[in-house]
């Protein structure tokens, strides 16, 4: 009471510390940086090796395996999944949290330990995985000759973009590149009785610019350098080549010498042509996604108005910085827009101007307060934190409307100004605290949820949390100083609320006059909430909503082992498939070996004519009738934000033969359930290989080794990089093969081998075995397992859980193997389980905090009352709405945890003071409620109001915030009835049954009196 009454006192200083709030978070809020989504790195480490054309059960054996025994002696590694495919071995390792920077120092040294004694081995890329992507600015070049749009790309955009600060590096994909190439004739080799090492040498020699020493007697001690560099295809036709038989011929002679196209080794395609080129921009450490989308554009209208561009298209495609200011626009004016309604609320409830612009000026200055907290904690701009304020801004003024409404009454009731402002606010103050403590505390066990959703949320609930603070704290400082002069009552207006006062309070005496009265108002909430339990199937789930409006990124993951001319039929099929669809504007489809990265953009604004989702089923649903005519695996969402495909399952066994069985009949059995489509197994598709078996009586009675043979047989298939050559200022790499490349079995058996005795042939020291072998091989924790991927169209990821759930309890699987779900399915189990503890966790944390309010162990209990029927609002808004339960949404059922209990604290908080004041349970019930009802409406419909434009929010943020806001709305507005009506019976109920007890314990105590003064009695006659 003191502090109170020296902040109303002192109105100067709050005026001017509200003054400092505004300016300080004025600035703080030009300051935060703004991003799609915060800087986070998850606790998943990546090995990604390039092992050229080595077979997957080659690449499981000598790469894979050696590498994953190294791996799980690392602290902090809990699991490793991998997969051995040809030519490469991906390799995942989930860590425990907050180890990833530790780790990654580790597996990166012991990596490089591992992989340099492996001779296959290209390149080895490890990481992080995290929200932070390589590149997040996207242009393409169109429209004209190649080599010219080639020369503006590498010479003029890639080295002026680089000069930028804010841009980390330039990538360009589709370069017209050239290269030598020198075509060996095996029959002009043979005629002059030389071997393809034989010319190398000499071709190396002749294009070769070495440091032979120093000439340490001479002054400055100069090198000596051997410099016999090629500039032209003549110097290349003209090497001299020794012979055996002693002279020499030129290269030209045994070789076809020629310049031609590069063959790129990374491809794009715009709308399934090649003609192009594509450029991608990396952001610079310490600059936003805005930053440097402003400061390319700059560059980009510079290099426009020098005349630079001229006979082709320079175009922006993508650039994330959009989406980073469409949201950030979007959830402000929806915070504005929210800020305004629940004015507006306020005026229609108080019919007070003055009272109103108190309100009022507590949002800005908490929100500004909130700013200055975020800024000082280095958080930033994005997608999270915006919600969070989104939602946090209707709850903003809760606690202010209950001291202003409280103070507003005690002035009614005749109090003096000062007066008033110290009662009121004293009689609500441990209420407004406790409220504010149950709802940051169900946050509180947000940490229990692992992985990258647990970093999101956490973010999410921080913001929140920081709003509620900063609004409490600007509840019990401006509130008050400014209520003491500024709010006035206005008589003689009170007759209509006068009648629904009236009108409630014989409500609530009809429940509270006899106990079956207050049964049967419980038991029509119970009936309800029951009842709704049985709509929860009927509601959409999926583990996290789509980002970006009127965009997608798919994944066409193609068989292992497709051609160059292959992989071209199937992104023209895919382009043409996808441009042939319904406000699909354009499409680019990249690269990325076994994956082409499709990025799908559509119409915008007035060219809309269907829904996101509608085109995203379409694309997904057309891409997938793709796989009977083209070796295409899978098709997938990169935008779900689950943790694979929709639908997995891992078989794990060491048998190949044995998985595939029980893959086809897990297969024919995943294919019954409705809404699963695509199904597909990781080793249905095999390569063929021709095993080598060696003669080794033939070889040992020619004399030949076996390095020898593997040699040959290797040079008939290789490329051999021979360097580069400086030709007019252009360096063009120079590589040798054979002119005829060997294309059948019989072609390379009958290849002639010269030997001590006479001229041979391969087939004389070799055979070839004809065996299958998988495409790709999975590990889990050096175990083999098998996945089975499938789509799902027409329905919802909760549906199809339980029905996959039900077919895998029904299985019967062969002993030492097992059958269990991954992917979207596994990581929506876990999510939920973790978001099951977390609600319990947080009711606990509620309890514990009334209890501490109220001094009682029941009371908690009859506010707690409301939160099964809470439920009741939540799964009503869902299902009308048809909106998504995902972890989002989901978050919104815990932070209805402590919003809704606000107002049953309220009421029970001025109940229990009543009583104390000599009001009967009956009386003090009644009185209560007709206390607190107005405030309990201005609370919920301002929370509610606030978060109208969220619940209603479409385009790039709206998948996020519009599922949350409904599941508070929904609830919040059902719990005002359970409020106002379940509440009071059930404290009805409780404290008589709580008095019944109390009444037998005295008789029981007062009987125990009466006995011993009898025995006493007793002994005293005696």
């Amino acid at each position: 009471m003191g502090l109170l009454k020296f902040i109303v006192q002192r109105k100067i200083l709050v005026v001017l510390l509200v003054c400092l709030i505004l300016i300080l978070g004025t600035y703080a809020m030009t300051k935060l940086d703004k991003e799609l989504f915060p800087s986070i790195d998850f606790d998943v480490a990546y090995v990604e090796v390039d092992a050229g054309e080595l077979a997957a059960i080659e690449v499981e054996r000598n790469i894979t395996s050696p590498l994953e025994s190294r791996l799980q002696t690392i602290q902090g590694v809990e699991r490793i999944v991998s997969s051995s495919g040809i030519g490469r071995s991906s390799i995942q390792l989930m860590l425990e949290a907050g180890s990833g920077e530790d780790v990654l120092q580790e597996l990166d040294s012991i990596v490089n330990s591992t992989t340099n004694s492996m001779s296959q081995v290209n390149e080895v890329y490890t990481g992080l995985y995290g929200t932070n992507q390589d590149y997040e600015f996207f242009m393409d070049i169109s429209d004209g000759n190649m080599e010219e749009m080639s020369y503006f790309a590498k010479n003029i955009v890639k080295p002026r973009l680089e000069s930028l600060r804010e841009v980390r590096d330039v990538s360009i994909v589709g370069l017209e590149e050239k290269e030598m190439l020198i075509l060996f004739n095996r029959e002009e080799l043979q005629k002059n009785d030389l071997s393809i090492p034989d010319v190398l040498g000499e071709v190396q020699k002749a294009n070769s610019e070495v440091t032979m020493g120093q000439l340490i007697g001479e002054v400055d001690t100069p090198t000596v350098r051997w410099n016999s560099s090629l500039h032209s295809i003549n110097d290349v036709k003209e090497i001299k080549i020794p012979l055996h038989t002693g002279g020499s011929i030129q290269l030209s002679s045994v070789a076809t010498v020629s310049l031609q196209e590069k063959e790129s080794a990374s491809s794009v395609w715009k709308n399934g042509s090649k003609d192009f080129i594509f450029i991608e921009v990396g952001r610079a450490a310490n600059t936003t996604q805005i930053e440097m989308a402003e400061a390319i554009r700059e560059e980009v209208n510079l290099i426009f108005k020098e005349g630079l561009v001229d006979g082709f298209s320079f175009n922006e495609v993508v650039a994330q910085a959009d989406y980073v200011q469409d949201s950030i626009e979007g959830v402000t004016s929806n915070i504005v827009i929210g800020a305004i309604i629940a004015i507006v609320i306020l005026l229609l409830f108080l019919r007070n101007i003055r009272a109103t612009f108190i309100i009022g000026l507590s949002i800005p200055t908490s929100i500004l307060l909130t700013f200055l907290t975020m800024w000082l904690l280095d958080y930033s701009f994005n997608m999270l934190t915006l919600i969070g304020l989104g939602l946090g801004i209707g709850m903003m003024v809760d606690s202010s409307i209950v001291i202003l409404e409280s103070i507003y009454r005690k002035k009614e009731q005749g109090y003096h100004h000062l007066q008033a402002v110290l009662e009121g606010t004293k009689e609500v103050a441990t209420a407004v605290i406790a409220s504010m403590l149950t709802t940051i505390v169900v946050f509180l066990p947000i940490g229990i949820i692992g992985g990258e959703m647990g970093q999101f949320v956490l973010v999410l609930s921080a913001v929140v949390a920081i709003t509620l603070i900063s609004s409490v704290i600007v509840a019990f400082t401006l509130i008050p100083s400014l209520s003491e002069k500024l709010l006035t009552i206005r008589k003689n207006k009170g007759n209509k609320r006068q009648r629904i006062m009236n009108t409630y309070g014989r409500l609530i005496s009809w429940t509270v006059r006899k106990k079956r009265h207050s049964a049967l108002v419980i038991l029509m909430f119970f009936s309800l909430f029951v009842g709704s339990l049985f709509l929860i199937t009927k509601i959409p789930m999926t583990i996290m909503p789509d980002v970006l409006n009127r965009y997608a990124e798919i994944g066409v993951e193609i068989e292992t082992g497709v051609t160059p001319s292959e992989k071209q039929t199937i992104v023209s099929k895919v382009s043409e498939t996808v441009a042939g669809i319904q406000d699909v504007e354009s499409n680019y489809v990249m690269d990325n070996g076994n994956l082409l990265y499709l990025i799908i953009n559509m119409t915008k604004d007035d060219d809309v004519t269907r829904e996101q989702k509608e085109v995203n089923e379409e694309i997904s649903r057309s891409l997938r009738s793709l796989q009977e005519d083209y070796p295409i695996r899978g098709v997938f969402s990169l935008m779900d934000g689950g943790g694979g495909s929709p639908v997995q399952l891992n078989i794990k066994g060491e048998n190949f033969d044995t998985l595939s069985d029980i893959a086809d009949d897990v297969i024919n059995n995943l294919n019954k359930i409705d809404g699963v489509v695509g199904t597909t197994n990781s080793m249905e598709r095999m390569s063929t290989q021709e095993m080598i078996h060696l003669n080794e009586l033939a070889l040992e009675e020619d004399n030949i080794s076996k390095t020898y043979i593997m040699q040959f047989i290797e040079q008939q298939f290789s490329e051999f990089p021979l360097g580069e050559i400086n030709s007019e200022n252009e360096m063009i790499d120079l590589v040798a093969s054979l002119e005829e490349p060997i294309e059948i079995k019989s072609d390379l058996l009958n290849l002639p081998i010269q030997t001590l005795n006479g001229e041979k042939k391969l087939s004389d020291y070799v055979r070839l075995e004809t065996v299958n072998v998988p495409n790709e091989i999975r590990h889990e924790n050096g175990e083999r397992f098998l996945s089975i991927t499938a789509d799902i169209e027409g329905t919802d990821l909760g549906t199809i859980n339980r029905e996959v759930q039900s077919l895998i309890e029904n299985y019967e699987v062969p002993a030492e193997y097992t059958v269990s779900v991954a992917g979207d399915l596994e990581a929506q189990q876990e999510l939920m389980m973790e978001m099951l503890l977390v609600l319990v966790i947080a009711i606990f944390l509620v309890y514990l905090v009334m209890a501490v309010q109220f001094n009682h162990f029941i009371h908690p209990f009859i506010v707690m009352s409301v939160i099964p029927m809470t439920i009741v609002g939540v799964i009503a808004g869902l299902f009308i709405t048809q909106r998504e339960l995902s972890v989002i949404s989901a978050m919104g059922v815990i932070m209805l945890i402590g919003i809704v209990l606000n107002n049953a604290i309220l009421l029970i908080d001025r109940t229990n003071k009543l009583r104390l004041a000599g009001y009967s349970m009956q009386e003090a019930i009644i009185e209560a409620g007709k206390n607190r009802i107005r405030p309990i409406f201005m609370t919920t419909f301002t929370t509610a109001g606030g978060m109208l434009p969220l619940a209603l929010a479409v385009g790039t943020t709206g998948n996020y915030q519009a599922p949350m806001a409904t599941v508070i709305i929904s609830g919040l507005l059902f719990s005002t009835f359970i409020t106002l009506l379940l509440i009071p019976a059930v404290y009805r109920l409780i404290s008589s049954a709580t008095s019944i007890f109390k009444r037998r314990k005295n008789k029981d105590e007062n009987k125990e009196i009466v006995k011993h003064d009898n025995n006493e009695d007793s002994v005293v006659s005696l």
